[in-house]
């Protein structure tokens, strides 16, 4: 009898070795090595022998016909925008997202709304029963004939009722509870999940049938299994949120058939989701007006400018060493913006504790926001309020300088239609464009420059 060979495959990353070890030597994660069976032979893939005819043949990309296929639009505006325009025919999504965010709420309500177009929707669940997903449904007032729900984890059995139904749509509702007879390893693991997704795609375009799968995301907040399972996909969607906030964020990370960094502002209320076409209302209508510390500044989220409000709260410390924290904003950041204000404006902030947090929820990481964050920790460091209707928008260069940033006339044209007076941004910017008649565009070279603009600088 052969011998079984068996591999130790790290369930983070992927990572496969011949024996154990303690700590993976890709991703430096401890103790994520499982051992699992490896196939003698799969039929995933065949190799042409000698004398064998090919079945394609290379074409020149000149002679190669395309038509640009319709999209597939649902009652979610933000969802729409977040895919690009709609949903693509034979299109493989991935959306990923904490336990509990709404993942599920989410796509049985996208399932009602097409189904309710007269299209045959198929909704296959691997961790809740027909009664469950039943209960949620009338929770969400979702009545549509045309939304089947199947639960089932095996892949093949699930491979058979998509042939016999032909729906027009399927959700995976979550990927690491699906598993293939073929694969010996528990589902979940890494070899289950890149052989279940690899043939959902091959299910996908080859009956060009749109598949939503979902998957579970770790504690460091990507998706659960290896990095392949991205580059596998057609479009990467993370559904986040803070759990003390009713709002949700599903922002794209990956889109093939559109723009990434899209971002679709949904509330969770207790009929289901509702999207807020207006985000940039929603996250400054509690803004306290004249506190010392808060600054507004318009951030780009793909082709979406949106006005959020920036928190500082600068303090003595009581330590050796002051405490730096952020929230929403790379964390590395906040000492970097200190350290400028401390050269390059003379404020005495090595002995400052640091409070930064960007209110509402949001995660924002261009660098356009530096300038914001920058007046915000003045502004809490010298207790003196910035004006309420001031905007502030610029990256902030290590020598002091305000650099221009993108799609300025966006951003400005936002803080415009909000009632902002004042829009502070790089003096670089001012040319080739005309801002709004109802808001002062005013350019500043530098971090002083801003400071004396905004807090009648010392």
């Amino acid at each position: 009898m052969a011998k079984r060979k068996t591999t130790f495959v790290c369930q983070e990353c992927g990572y496969e070795s011949p024996k154990w070890m303690g700590k993976c030597p890709a991703c430096n994660q401890w103790n994520t090595l499982v051992e699992e069976l490896v196939a003698s032979q799969r039929n995933s893939g065949h190799i042409i022998g000698t004398g064998q005819t090919l079945k394609t043949k290379p074409e020149s990309i000149t002679a190669i016909e395309t038509e640009e296929e319709p999209r597939v639009t649902t009652k979610m505006a933000e969802f729409n925008r977040v895919l690009g325009g709609g949903i693509v025919p034979g299109s493989l999504v991935l959306i990923g997202g904490d336990p509990g965010i709404g993942k599920s709420t989410l796509l049985l309500q996208v399932s009602d709304q097409l189904a309710s177009k007269n299209l045959s929707v198929l909704y296959i669940s691997g961790e809740e029963s027909i009664r469950q997903t039943k209960l949620r449904a009338d929770r969400l007032g979702v009545t549509s004939k045309n939304l089947y729900v199947l639960a089932e984890t095996n892949l093949l059995d699930i491979s058979n009722q998509i042939e016999k139904l032909e729906p027009s749509f399927v959700v995976i509702d979550s990927i690491q509870t699906i598993f293939r007879e073929e694969v010996t390893s528990a589902p979940g693991s890494v070899s289950q999940v890149r052989e279940c997704t690899s043939e959902l795609m091959r299910i996908a375009k080859g009956k060009n049938i749109p598949i939503f799968i979902v998957g579970h995301v770790t504690k460091e907040g990507s998706i659960a299994g290896p990095r392949l399972l991205e580059h596998m996909v057609d479009a990467v969607l993370y559904f986040e949120g803070e759990r003390h906030h009713t709002f949700r964020i599903l922002r794209g990370v990956k889109n093939r058939f559109g723009s990434t960094n899209e971002m679709g502002i949904f509330e969770m209320k207790e009929e289901g989701l509702r999207e807020v076409l207006n985000p940039s209302e929603i996250f400054l209508e509690e803004r306290s007006q004249g506190a010392a510390g808060s600054t507004v500044v318009a951030s780009m989220e793909g082709s979406r400018p949106v006005l959020v409000e920036i928190q500082s709260l600068i303090s003595p410390t009581s330590f050796g060493n002051p405490r730096r924290m952020a929230t929403g904003i790379d964390h590395n950041r906040v000492p970097l913006l200190m350290a400028v204000l401390e050269k390059r404006v003379g404020l005495m902030l090595q002995n400052q504790d640091a409070y930064v947090k960007v209110a509402g929820g949001v995660k924002l990481d261009e660098p356009a926001i530096d300038l914001a964050v920058a007046v915000s920790i003045a502004s809490s460091f010298r207790d003196e309020p910035s004006k309420p209707d001031d905007v502030l928008i610029g990256e902030v260069g290590l020598t002091g300088e305000i650099r221009r940033v993108s799609r300025i006339d966006q951003r400005v044209q936002e803080a415009a239609k909000l009632g902002f007076k004042r829009a502070i941004i790089p003096n670089k910017n001012l040319e080739g464009w005309t801002p709004p008649s109802e808001i002062e565009v005013i350019g500043v070279n530098t971090v002083h420059d801003a400071l004396k603009a905004t807090l009648g600088g010392r």
